[in-house]
């Protein structure tokens, strides 16, 4: 058999192939033609019967009569022939209204032959539609993107606006997974059951376990989420970024080639960067992994049940040794044993009236700027 398909109809499906192929079989059919019907047919060749139903000929567009064009079945140009098609197709000719060699004419060469010819009829004429320019690209694509979701919808996925959302035919989904509006899935991303994504959410290349929730716009690539983990919102975790069970990253928080055991918390703007953080440790607010020195990128190791105050900065490569506990402010650049409390921050000093005698020097200008520190200068005597 010999198969002749356009390059330009990327939404035609394997399994109207495989019908049209046992339908042509079953048929014992020399020539079959695969056709769809629509209220206006503009721009296609036209199916035309016999009075018994029977395919006749293919017309052309330009060549059809106003009957013929009134005609509602098309042909899709996929034709289905057995092995004369090569020596047939060397007779057709140019004798037409464009002066074109019509591969269509294969038909009329077959009945002449005493060979019959069939319709296959597609249920979804949308298979056959051409995209032609960006227009009708973008037409495929939101068909292709349709098709996707509502097999997932199926399965047992919930989408909510499915029409917003984007999800790559090599992503596999698991049951009852949610995805809100906006949600874009890409590549070897794998969702495991029960897991929830929220709005506006990219995630490439990822694998997230059971019961994960990720809160919108977030952006995951190249991550492992561990179960029941959560993630976001507003979260970047970077490529190597594997989480255990039940790990916490929350609102902006961004990590890269990090490897976070079970129940880590890392709450708010915080970078973790070539680091492993064990069982349990809580990362304070605006904790910084300082893994680069201008020329390469260096790992730090921390332990588990470690305490991080807010705003450290740990100035890679440092180990910090399991149940230590880290000052809030304090930039560490010095390994820390176990158990250990880090304080590396300079001592508070407090200097009476000296805001007094500073803005007392710049009193004019605060006048005009500032009038609330001026009132406050007056009361001050």
């Amino acid at each position: 058999d010999v198969l002749v398909l356009y390059g330009d109809t990327p939404l035609l499906r394997t399994e109207t192939l495989r019908d049209l192929l046992a339908d042509h079989r079953a048929r014992s059919g020399a020539f079959t033609v695969l056709t769809g019907v629509l209220p206006d047919a503009t721009g296609y060749g036209r199916i035309i019967r016999d009075a018994q139903g029977n395919v006749e000929r293919i017309v052309e567009q330009k060549d059809a009569t106003p009957e013929e064009r009134a005609v509602g079945e098309f042909n899709s140009g996929v034709y289905l022939m057995d092995a004369r098609a090569n020596e047939l197709a060397h007779r057709i000719t140019n004798e037409n209204a464009s002066g074109e060699y019509y591969l269509t004419d294969l038909l009329g060469l077959y009945r002449a032959e005493g060979a019959e010819a069939h319709a296959f009829r597609l249920s979804d004429p949308d298979e056959v539609m051409g995209a032609n320019d960006r227009t009708g690209l973008a037409e495929a694509e939101n068909i292709i993107r349709a098709r996707i979701t509502q097999a997932h919808m199926r399965a047992g996925v919930t989408i909510h606006m499915p029409e917003t959302v984007y999800i790559e035919d090599t992503v596999v989904l698991g049951r009852d997974v949610t995805l809100e509006p906006g949600v874009i899935l890409r590549g070897d991303t794998r969702v495991a059951d029960g897991a929830q994504i929220g709005a506006y959410s990219v995630i490439t290349d990822s694998v997230l376990e059971e019961g994960v929730i990720v809160k919108p716009h977030s952006v995951l690539e190249g991550a492992q989420v561990g179960a029941r983990s959560d993630v976001g919102p507003f979260a970047r975790l970077r490529p190597g970024t594997v989480l255990g069970e039940a790990v916490h990253i929350g609102n902006f928080v961004e990590t890269k080639n990090a490897r976070l055991a079970q129940g880590v918390k890392a709450g708010h703007l915080a970078y973790l960067g070539d680091v492993s953080i064990g069982d349990e440790t809580n990362v304070g607010a605006g904790t910084i992994i300082a893994n680069f020195d201008g020329v390469n990128k260096h790992p730090s190791r921390i332990g588990a049940g470690v305490f991080i105050g807010s705003n450290s900065t740990i100035v890679a490569p440092r180990v910090i040794g399991d149940a230590a506990f880290i000052a809030g402010g304090s930039t560490v650049h010095d390994d820390v044993p176990e158990g250990a409390l880090a304080v590396a921050r300079g001592k508070q000093r407090n200097l009476e009236g000296w805001s007094h005698r500073y803005w007392s020097g710049l009193r004019e200008k605060v006048q005009t700027k500032l009038p609330w520190l001026a009132g406050w200068l007056d009361r001050q005597g």
